[in-house]
């Protein structure tokens, strides 16, 4: 696991950009994991300066997003297909057909969460995927359990997850209750895994997760048994990593 802390969320942001689009620079068929919330907004602002200057292109490539809300429409302004065309798929070159996200109002959610898991499983490997880190340990929507599902799967959010949420809501009531994520055992099958934690707030659980045991009740921390994780931290996130 290479730790990397960065003063300022400009040095991070440009970091974790510089990775994602140094690999499609050398993979221009790359498949990439992709993310949402807060945490990426930065990174995905400097991914779309370097396709401004036509440092990089999309085009070939593909993405897997981790999750998305049960039940709130496509174009509702806090679905993650809003997000990503937002921040990322409505100023590069993605084709279109090869950015996929969980449908969250599918008829049969299970089935969706199928069809998911056969999407993955035909692209054969996820090659970089990025995650963020809830305050309770949660990658994707995997929220802490006695056990965990590997494949795409239904999941009940947790009331400090929907807490968490509520920022970007009118109101915590307007938080989806349900959502759809890759499974831990999908996200950890990808060959690198970019992790992404700012603030203080999350110093806790990052010591947690990085250094802390390998449980299911701290999802994050089964990260530790992958060969390949970059992790990148502001310094306050970072502050309570032992050297």
């Amino acid at each position: 696991m290479n730790i990397l802390t960065f003063r300022s969320n400009e040095e991070l942001n440009e970091a974790g950009a510089g990775i994602i689009t140094g690999l499609v620079q050398t993979n221009p068929r790359a498949v990439l994991g992709l993310a949402t919330g807060g945490t990426p907004v930065g990174i995905y602002e400097e991914i779309v300066k370097s396709y401004n200057k036509g440092m990089v292109s999309f085009k070939s490539a593909t993405s897997f997003n981790l999750d998305e809300y049960v039940g709130i429409a496509e174009d509702h302004p806090e679905s993650y297909h809003a997000y990503m065309k937002h921040h990322l798929f409505g100023h590069v070159d993605f084709a279109a057909e090869r950015t996929y996200l969980p449908n969250g109002n599918a008829e049969n959610l299970e089935q969706e969460c199928a069809r998911y898991n056969q999407l993955l499983e035909d692209a054969k490997q996820i090659d970089l995927q990025l995650l963020g880190l809830g305050h309770n340990g949660h990658i994707g929507f995997n929220e802490p359990d006695h056990s965990l599902v590997s494949g795409t799967h239904i999941v009940k959010l947790k009331d400090e997850t929907r807490q968490a949420n509520a920022r970007f809501f009118d109101s915590i009531d307007q938080v989806p209750t349900h959502a759809l994520t890759m499974g831990v055992g999908a996200i950890l099958k990808a060959k690198m895994i970019l992790l992404v934690v700012r603030g203080a707030d999350k110093a806790e659980i990052v010591q947690k997760a990085l250094q802390g045991p390998i449980t299911t009740e701290c999802p994050a921390s089964l990260l530790q048994t992958h060969p390949h994780v970059v992790v990148l931290l502001d310094t306050e996130a970072g502050r309570l990593l032992n050297a």
